[in-house]
């Protein structure tokens, strides 16, 4: 066990780039409920028309974050998030406009959701880079747990909240919600100290992008955390695709029960940001990580006993699992990820993994669709529970499992593979030093 120290507050810079973060999460998921909900309720989309609009807001985040996180590297992290939340925020306004003049159309609204999304996707790069900047080493694992602590909870506040309102108020009252947490979200920033970004060496744009490529994936650490998302996420929307008719149909749940298991995947999320600190203090951090693929792998395991046991019980607690792993793995990979990254990098290797995230949500979706439609959904149970356990053997393998605390600080000139260093007996893991430089 490692002994605990006193903890000092963190920095004041990091209390408003946290706070700034649940402001915006937390209009993020009233506009992600109040989007299709107008659409459907006031432009008569149809299912062809909802999907649409989850590809407008999901094909930033494959298409643009790799260029984006070389903007992110190359400026102001500071800068960065002000312009993407202000792009969030007119986005918003626009659509709050349309609405009150009624002329809101679909096209319309599909044009501004792609634009907001872009802004999300600007942040969700940005962010890691600021926290580098405005919170010590050694304190990255208490920063990274605020952040998961408040996204957890704006997840589960948000969509209630906004359903809640457009049950009341319509479509129009929960983007107007939306628009005042964008805002609040813009002001607070305009009020948090970043310091600029680390000044490196001008090359061209594809070679930066390929610099950032190149170090993600030869790195000992980094390559794992790349591979495990994906295929995490491959694994929870392949689920996730189905889990509606199947809980329906073969679990005989009601849409109520559907949602309360929904719920409960976002209480597992808090209690896993709660316990982060006891677990961080007990294990080394590369075991409290594995808990994330473990917490995955159990989960869906405890999925495919409702293929013999069509218990909601059993649903209930695998969904627990779901949300309480990943925070685990989101806190421990994001805070060795800002580790290992030279501060100049940080950007692109945070928006691959954006990319490996994002990217294998569609991949998981349509695996889903194609088995349920040539087998069935059960099928698409057990083929869940291989994949997780794909994901749990390989990280299981990786030099991740070995990580005993925050490696020390990599050189800024950094660009090789990583290589174990020896330090008092234990192994950690460090990027090697490439001799040629930048």
């Amino acid at each position: 066990m490692r002994p605990r120290s006193p903890r000092t507050p963190l920095p004041s810079a990091f209390t408003r780039l946290s706070w700034s973060s649940v402001l915006t999460q937390f209009a993020e998921q009233v506009a992600l409920v109040a989007v299709p909900l107008a659409a459907v309720l006031l432009l008569n989309a149809d299912a062809a028309g909802t999907a649409l609009l989850q590809v407008a807001q999901t094909l930033p985040f494959l298409v643009l974050a790799i260029p984006f996180g070389l903007l992110v590297d190359r400026s102001s992290p500071r800068r960065f998030l002000l312009l993407s939340e202000a792009l969030r925020a007119s986005t918003l306004v626009a659509v709050v406009a349309l609405l009150a003049v009624d002329a809101l159309r679909f096209e319309a609204l599909l044009a501004l959701g792609f634009a907001g999304a872009v802004g999300t996707m600007g942040i969700s790069v940005a962010v890691p880079a600021a926290v580098l900047r405005t919170v010590p080493r050694e304190r990255l694992v208490d920063a990274n747990r605020w952040l998961e602590l408040g996204r957890s909870a704006a997840f589960i506040a948000g969509p209630a909240v906004a359903g809640a309102i457009v049950a009341l108020g319509g479509a129009e009252t929960a983007f107007v919600l939306a628009t005042i947490g964008c805002v609040a979200a813009l002001a607070v920033l305009a009020r948090t100290d970043i310091p600029a970004r680390v000044v490196a060496p001008r090359t061209a744009a594809w070679r930066g992008i390929g610099e950032g490529l190149r170090f993600a994936f030869s790195h000992a650490l980094l390559r794992p955390m790349i591979v495990t998302s994906f295929v995490f996420n491959v694994g929870w929307f392949l689920l996730q695709s189905v889990f509606v008719v199947y809980a329906l149909d073969r679990l005989g749940m009601t849409p109520t029960t559907v949602g309360f298991a929904m719920a409960v995947y976002g209480g597992g999320m808090v209690i896993g940001a709660l316990l982060a600190p006891a677990l961080a203090g007990r294990l080394p951090l590369g075991a409290m990580t594995m808990l994330g693929p473990v917490g995955g792998f159990a989960a869906a395991l405890l999925m495919t006993v409702t293929l013999w046991v069509p218990s909601p019980a059993f649903a209930f607690g695998a969904y627990l699992l779901f949300g309480l792993g990943p925070v685990l793995w989101a806190i421990g990979t994001t805070s060795l990820r800002q580790a290992v990254t030279p501060v100049a990098m940080i950007g692109r290797v945070s928006s691959v993994l954006v990319v490996a995230t994002y990217g294998a949500r569609p991949v998981g979706a349509g695996i889903g669709a194609a088995v349920a439609a040539g087998v069935g959904v059960e099928a698409c149970v057990l083929l869940c529970a291989v994949v997780f356990a794909a994901q749990l053997g390989y990280v299981l393998l990786s030099a991740l499992r070995r990580v005993r605390e925050i490696p020390a600080a990599p050189p800024e000139n950094i660009v090789g593979p990583a290589r174990p260093v020896r330090s008092g007996g234990a192994d950690r893991l460090g990027p090697a030093r490439n001799e040629g430089g930048l």
